[in-house]
């Protein structure tokens, strides 16, 4: 009896019970389709805004999935300068940061190019720009060797560790990956929301490179989600919805590349995901609108450069409480510059004092009134 997925003598031939798929396929597809709709009806500015929320959430998440923790600042500030919007004051961003958002634009901007193993290479070296994962060396921009014994996903003290998966051998890479590539560019008739989930699976199964194999195949899938709606444009984010479901996901991964070739389940978990994906979008229109609605409100009060970056930092959802020595240090003013700006906000009522005082004495946003984008939401 075969452990894994791939030793079966008819690995890839995936199966999937169509008719216990039907219904829920067609309902997410047509929430896809309606929520793409009201995206595409909104005004420029409010659905540039939304692109840039969602691909800086799905930058955020899909590192966070495998335990890497970026600055939203930085990634923010990357995708803005590649896509050409204004986002105000630009944060730099390190080489590791541009790499992750050099792969996901590549996927979701390029959609409708193929998938070749050069693409993937190029992806791989963007992710590891050092040849690093952490302190260890890895082949970067090249299938994964021999050399460093089989891949395995563990858990668990040294020594004790429990294996949840085992990829295939080395040796079988190139075999692999080149009928992976085939299928994936081959029009082949499939739904396009299914094409995504199966690719998933089929990549993080043979598990190609030393490192980065998760992020590269939510990726992949991104690919297939953007030719499903025919758009580069992103308003929801899958790999945020996985975040949230990061246990659940790793356990359906194990289940699914332990068991047959029959993925109906895999294929139900992924279309489930992918519709509570629409509900995690829904609050960050609501956010989009938000702060449109905050601007429109203040359109005319007179505000400095620094005051409008640290307002829209507060927007997007700054870290912590708003104090003057922060103010003062993100804005790289004196100490009583930035009182000084703190004072003018919450004279105009745009700012309000929190509770307590002193020496600590931190600062929130006031209440915004957005009755006239309410009916848009």
């Amino acid at each position: 009896m075969p452990k894994y997925i791939y030793e079966y003598s008819d690995w890839p031939d995936f199966r999937w019970n169509y008719e216990a798929l039907a219904q829920q396929l067609a309902a997410v597809r047509h929430r896809q389709g309606r929520f793409i709709g009201r995206m595409q009806a909104l005004g420029f500015p409010l659905r540039e805004e939304a692109v840039l929320k969602t691909l800086t959430e799905d930058v955020l998440k899909s590192s966070e999935i495998e335990g890497e923790i970026l600055d939203k600042d930085q990634v923010r500030s990357s995708i803005a300068r590649r896509l050409g919007m204004d986002a105000g004051a630009l944060s730099p961003a390190d080489r590791n940061v541009d790499g992750v958002v050099e792969m996901m634009l590549d996927a979701t901007q390029r959609f409708k190019e193929p998938l070749t193993d050069e693409r993937l290479f190029g992806w791989h070296g963007a992710l590891f720009p050092t040849g690093r994962s952490g302190l260890s060396k890895i082949r970067v921009g090249a299938w994964r060797d021999a050399a460093s014994g089989p891949m395995q996903v563990l858990s668990g003290p040294y020594g004790r560790e429990k294996i949840h998966y085992e990829a295939p051998g080395a040796d079988r890479i190139d075999h692999d990956m080149a009928a992976f590539l085939a299928w994936y560019n081959a029009d082949d008739k499939l739904d396009p929301v299914i094409k995504a989930a199966l690719a998933h699976l089929w990549f993080v199964t043979i598990h190609p490179f030393d490192d980065g194999n998760g992020r590269i195949a939510r990726a992949i899938a991104d690919m297939w989600l953007a030719r499903s709606e025919h758009s580069p444009q992103r308003f929801y984010s899958m790999s945020a919805q996985i975040r949230v479901e990061r246990n659940a996901y790793y356990d359906m991964l194990e289940a699914t590349q332990k068991g047959e070739l029959d993925v109906t389940q895999w294929l139900e978990w992924f279309l489930a995901c992918l519709d509570r994906a629409f509900d995690g979008a829904e609050a960050i229109l609501a956010h989009v609108f938000r702060k449109a609605a905050f601007w429109k409100q203040y359109v005319e009060a007179p505000l400095n450069k620094r005051q409008r970056d640290i307002l829209n930092r507060l927007l997007d959802g700054f870290e912590g409480k708003l104090t003057s020595s922060k103010y003062a240090k993100i804005e790289k003013c004196s100490a009583d510059t930035a009182l000084r700006d703190i004072n003018e906000l919450v004279d105009r009522g745009i700012l309000t004092k929190d509770e307590g005082g002193g020496r600590n004495t931190s600062y929130s946003l006031t209440e915004i009134k957005a009755d006239d984008f309410a009916s848009d939401i």
